[in-house]
């Protein structure tokens, strides 16, 4: 605990037993109190590998849901174990669990609500292998983002994130899309309740085992982001209201 508020990390998995045990034996114990992992229905051993680890909160989809699905799991478990921050972390080691402590005391000492982990921030992203197409990619939606959106952040598009409890009991995130454009979904959502974000620099890797979309993949997300974000204008103008729909 911190400040008497219960961490609670979750783990949204697919196919992660090559890198599940080196990410779960770096999360800071001495801080985090449950871990959750939800297995979207692996073709590896991920979910045996969890169980042999010591991962007591296992979940495995019967089927498929996307990586939004996935998530949309892990948060519903975190509350129902009454976590008072909750860490988002994937387990194919693409960021470093140590960053965990960082994220978890912005939110604990009532500083920010949300905390995202920024590739984008100092130089991580290309020292640490993310492909020049996608860091190029990554910088025009982000602009776009904050120009539509009306805010500074880095970048939208990390996987590595922190919430309050106050943030996922106010949005509505289970109406969200089921695949990776969710987590945009569900920044807008976050603006849209007036929440603030925070960010802290981090170094991320990139190599064989850790997940990725392919080309047409992540034109179809980049679409879908562009997508999210005049969505989010019309809100902010008045024309609409499809974000600021809390629970």
């Amino acid at each position: 605990m911190l400040n008497g508020k219960k961490i609670v990390v979750v783990l949204p998995a697919y196919n992660a037993e090559k890198t599940l045990e080196k990410t779960y034996h770096e999360i800071p114990f001495d801080l985090v109190d449950e871990v959750v992992i939800v297995d979207d229905y692996s073709k590896d051993n991920t979910i045996q590998l969890a169980e042999k680890i010591g991962i007591e909160h296992r979940i495995r989809h019967e089927k498929n849901k996307g990586y939004g699905g996935n998530q949309k799991t892990c948060y519903r478990k975190a509350l129902d174990l009454n976590a008072d921050i909750v860490v988002m972390l994937h387990p194919d080691y693409q960021y470093t669990p140590k960053l965990i402590t960082a994220m978890v005391s912005i939110i604990g000492h009532d500083l920010y609500p949300v905390v995202f982990a920024s590739r984008i921030l100092g130089k991580g992203a290309l020292k640490g292998g993310m492909p020049l197409y996608k860091y190029i990619a990554n910088r025009f939606l982000t602009l776009f983002q904050n120009v539509l959106m009306g805010q500074k952040l880095s970048e939208y598009h990390t996987g590595y994130r922190a919430f309050s409890k106050e943030v996922l009991l106010a949005i509505d995130y289970e109406k969200n899309s089921d695949d990776f454009i969710f987590d945009n979904e569900m920044i807008a959502q976050i603006f849209a309740q007036k929440f603030e974000i925070a960010e802290v620099t981090c170094p991320t890797k990139y190599f064989e085992e850790a997940s990725s979309i392919n080309l047409k993949r992540s034109t179809i997300y980049g679409l879908g982001v562009m997508g999210v974000s005049i969505k989010y204008f019309f809100d902010r103008i008045g024309i609409s209201t499809y974000y600021k729909t809390s629970r």
